[in-house]
C-alpha cells in the first residue's frame, strides 16, 4: 500500500487548526507569554489525537503516516510563519508533533493487529 497523502495533509491541517485555536485566544487575551509552556504539550496531544482520529481509514504503514502528519504539520507552520526565528520551545513542539504522530500510528497499528 502507498502513502495516503490526502489523509496525511488533512490530519496535519486539522492538527494545526487545533493548535491555532489554542494559541490565538491566549495571545489576544494578553497571555501570549504562556504559549511557550502550552504549545509543546498541546502539539504532542493534538498530533496524537488527529492521527488516531483521521487515521482510522489508513490501511497500512500507520507509524509512517503518523510521522508524516507531524512533519507536514511542521512544514505548514513554517511556511505560514515564513520560517521566522522561533523560541526553542516551539522547535521542541515541532519535534513533539512527530512523536505524537508516531504514537498515534502505533495505536492504529495495535488496533489493526487486534481486529485481525
Amino acid at each position: 500500500m502507498s502513502i495516503q497523502w490526502g489523509r496525511v495533509f488533512l490530519a496535519a491541517f486539522v492538527m494545526e487548526l487545533v493548535l491555532f485555536a489554542i494559541a490565538i485566544p491566549l495571545f489576544v487575551s494578553g497571555a501570549g507569554r504562556v504559549l511557550i509552556y502550552v504549545v509543546p504539550p498541546a502539539a504532542l496531544i493534538a498530533t496524537f489525537a488527529t492521527t488516531v482520529w483521521l487515521g482510522r481509514r489508513i490501511k497500512s504503514k500507520f507509524v509512517l503516516h503518523g510521522v508524516l502528519v507531524g512533519v507536514v504539520g511542521t512544514l505548514m507552520y513554517v511556511a505560514l510563519t515564513r520560517a521566522q526565528p522561533e523560541p526553542w520551545q516551539y522547535l521542541l513542539a515541532h519535534g513533539l508533533k512527530v512523536v505524537g504522530g508516531a504514537a498515534g500510528g502505533m495505536v492504529l497499528t495495535r488496533r489493526q493487529t487486534e481486529s485481525n
